[in-house]
């Protein structure tokens, strides 16, 4: 997320804390594409499905965030939204099965998502086949919500930055999981609430101007301070007789701080919240907001996607933090999301762009300098699930549907949808 056009304000109102919201209808695939406590979690009961079915998943920073309570609800009312007709002609050009979108202002019952998908998705844009997703899961997230507390230490308790998470009103910068397929809601975990102090070694920030150690926030602050920037979700999405845990998260940038880096290192905790929950033994001390308490069982298939606002190699987080996930030996890399338009911005826009180690091919957002574009987003499907094919949706300068890209101001988003094919079933194969 950037800040630089967002005004400061004063402390938001509380949010009201509700259930998890998903919205079903019947059991259509639209324009589909023809391929198609102490314990762990997940139900392996469904079985395998007759034959491997192709499966998308997509993650999409569509960066559909307003400065106000409401005014998401307005803008998506009428099919007019210039911003929301060309993030929707993304998604249509794309057509994934499952997808993440990131920065979609929370609104409590879920109107904000119907309207999206009635008004924008369900519409043909610009000659793209209209896509249907009869199923999506909301919930609440921690950006915006007043913690009563001054974070920033600036000696002010009020604003987007003592927030739980940065936010200048609750459910900013929100998240929402589109589906074809059935999500088994009854089943799906939320973590907006687990608490960063409660995670076994944790990297809680040190305030270098005194002699104690990682003491930043004061013990009243780590005593309500979560973990998740917005939240973590486990939401299961039943394809055929398979099911496939969608793990979707979206960590705070790790900026916007000072030398104590705390969003850097709350980055990193973030993280590894999915590495320990997805590791067999590893993610013990886990509880979700329900009081169930355990990791994901070894058995289950997942995807891990979102914004993770970490780069391999480049940029401002802290070492190590993806590659928690990267190097993780339940987690397939074995092909990397690309694009040759991401290249050609690379080299045109050059300055820090020319000092950056990774492949730019590789890069998912088009960030100003510093950090410069960077990898940022993911879609990291479990080692169980091969990987038939991943791009970065970033068209060349001469490509038709560069329009929907383009260069600062974005006609859509600063980062870019990335997906993963992969097949899920009876003789998918490994990798």
């Amino acid at each position: 997320m950037t800040r630089s056009t967002l005004a400061a304000l004063g402390a938001a109102a509380a949010l009201a804390l509700a259930p998890a919201i998903a919205h079903a209808g019947p059991a259509e695939h639209g324009s589909q594409k023809t391929h198609g406590h102490h314990k762990t979690h997940g139900t392996r009961g469904h079985g395998h499905a007759a034959k491997a079915t192709d499966l998308r998943v997509a993650t999409y920073n569509l960066s559909l965030n307003r400065n106000a309570p409401g005014q998401l609800v307005a803008d998506l009312s009428t099919p007019d939204n210039a911003q929301a007709k060309a993030v929707a002609e993304v998604i249509q050009r794309t057509n994934p099965d499952v997808v993440l979108l990131n920065e979609f202002d929370f609104e409590q019952g879920g109107r904000a998502v119907d309207l999206f998908r009635t008004n924008y998705l369900q519409r043909s844009q610009n000659g793209a086949g209209p896509v249907r997703y009869p199923y999506a899961f909301v919930a609440p997230v921690n950006t915006g919500v007043p913690s009563g507390h001054d974070l920033n230490n600036d000696g002010r308790v009020g604003g987007g930055d003592d927030a739980f998470g940065f936010g200048l009103f609750p459910g900013q910068y929100g998240m929402v999981v589109l589906s074809k397929y059935p999500i088994r809601t009854k089943d799906a975990r939320t973590f907006q609430h687990f608490r960063w102090q409660d995670m076994p070694g944790a990297l809680l920030p040190d305030d270098p101007t005194t002699p104690q150690p990682a003491d930043w926030y004061s013990r009243e602050e780590l005593a309500d301070l979560p973990l998740s920037s917005k939240s973590h979700w486990d939401v299961p999405v039943v394809v055929g007789r398979t099911t496939v845990h969608v793990l979707a998260a979206h960590p705070t940038p790790p900026t916007f701080d000072g030398p104590e880096d705390r969003n850097g290192r709350r980055n990193h905790d973030e993280i590894r919240f999915w590495a320990d929950y997805v590791t067999p033994g590893q993610g013990r001390y886990i509880y979700d907001d329900e009081g169930g308490r355990g990791g994901l069982n070894p058995a289950e298939h997942f995807v891990i996607a979102g914004d993770y606002n970490a780069d391999p190699l480049d940029g401002d987080s802290y070492d190590g933090a993806i590659h928690q996930l990267l190097d993780h030996p339940r987690v397939n890399t074995s092909v990397t999301p690309t694009s040759r338009g991401a290249v050609e911005a690379s080299e045109q826009q050059g300055g820090i762009n020319d000092e950056h180690v990774g492949d730019p091919a590789e890069d998912t957002a088009d960030f100003a300098e510093p950090p410069g574009n960077i990898r940022a987003d993911y879609v990291l499907p479990s080692s169980d699930l091969p990987i038939r094919d991943a791009r970065v949706f970033w068209p060349t300068s001469e490509h038709p549907l560069y329009r929907l890209t383009g260069s600062y101001p974005f006609p859509t988003s600063d980062h870019r949808l990335v997906w993963v094919d992969t097949q899920v079933g009876r003789g998918h194969g490994r990798r």
